[in-house]
């Protein structure tokens, strides 16, 4: 009762589509101001629809320089495992590895691997494409939320965030779930790794052993979010304004990273995991200290930020997507995501 009070009296783990009613009032705002429902589609103009939904994360990472990217394969749908194996061999990929579908957002069926068995069994059970990604060993896992203005040159760094995985202490006599069941973060994922590891469910860790329970830094996997923007200055911009001059037709995106530490960071030294687009989070606002009232703050200054990229994006003769093209593409979108959720076999 005390987990389930926290869920809908906390800012962090109201559900996405309550915690994002106010944000639905900041577009509509500004949705009327432009005159058009998909203004933000011309913001990116090298991402359908701007990267709202349904973009290919392959072909978000081919717009990246080399030196930012991690070793990562495209897996068509049904392809088979040793030609899966091959394709890594010949990238470089060793296991463990993280495979993502092609196209999804925050987490879904993101997983991390060990041996190819599993690996394989992950994709035969569902009929998309994947990226098999090498899996980081950086000790930091950081978002950097950005946009550039193409025609004045106005470079801004808006959102921070550092992240901290989920994971239990030990007192040498209860076990991981008893662990899990003693704070909300891990209460709300012990259904799912109840589900998917059982057996590190019922294990004892020792007296003072931390037990990492989830690799994979999603908010909606337990992941404490921390805002960083604090580390944003002069230095950082200038290095970031660097990295993003070299990626055409995104004004606005957040990399999702790891890199080797908060020096790193400032400097722009990172290997990006993925680039999201304009419906990306200011994520450091997901942070436990920062509370509803300073997050939708931010959410409207982002909004603002979009809303003054579409129209230099419209002077500059650059239009959005089609009533006609964007519907299509939610209407892909959301077929290919219940088929996914519905867990559909090939």
């Amino acid at each position: 009762m005390r987990h389930w009070w926290t869920k809908w009296t906390v800012w962090e783990y109201f559900p996405w589509w309550l915690a994002n009613v106010p944000v639905y009032g900041i577009y509509l705002w500004f949705a009327l101001r432009a005159r058009h429902f998909f203004f933000f589609s011309n913001v990116n103009p090298a991402i359908p629809l701007g990267g709202a939904m349904g973009e290919s994360k392959k072909a978000i990472l081919d717009l990246l320089p080399a030196h930012l990217k991690p070793a990562t394969v495209f897996v068509p749908a049904g392809a088979a495992l040793s030609d899966i194996e091959n394709l890594m061999r010949s990238s470089g990929i060793k296991f463990p590895v993280v495979a993502k579908p092609d196209v999804g957002e925050r987490g879904f069926l993101v997983q991390k691997f060990d041996d190819p068995g599993a690996l394989g069994r992950h994709l035969r059970r569902y009929s998309a494409d994947f990226l098999i990604q090498e899996f980081l060993s950086h000790p930091m896992e950081a978002t950097v939320l950005f946009h550039r203005f193409p025609a004045g040159g106005c470079f801004g760094i808006t959102s921070v965030c550092t992240k901290e995985f989920l994971h239990v202490t030990g007192d040498g006599a209860s076990t991981v779930r008893e662990l899990m069941l003693r704070t909300p973060r891990s209460a709300f994922q012990i259904e799912r790794l109840e589900r998917e590891q059982p057996d590190l469910m019922a294990r004892v860790p020792t007296a003072g052993e931390v037990l990492l329970l989830e690799p994979i830094g999603n908010h909606a996997r337990g992941t404490k979010f921390l805002n960083a923007n604090n580390l944003i200055g002069p230095d950082m911009i200038a290095a970031f304004e660097r990295v993003c001059s070299e990626i055409e037709g995104v004004h606005f995106g957040r990399f999702d990273m790891k890199c080797a530490s908060v020096e790193a960071l400032r400097r722009g030294e990172f290997l990006a995991m993925e680039l999201n687009g304009v419906f990306a989070d200011p994520a450091h606002v997901y942070d436990p200290e920062y509370g509803a009232f300073r997050a939708y703050r931010h959410y409207a200054r982002h909004w603002r930020i979009l809303f003054e990229l579409h129209r230099e994006q419209r002077r500059r003769g650059i239009r959005p997507a089609s009533y006609r093209e964007a519907f299509r593409i939610i209407q892909d979108y959301f077929r290919y995501k219940k088929r996914l959720q519905d867990g559909q076999v090939r």
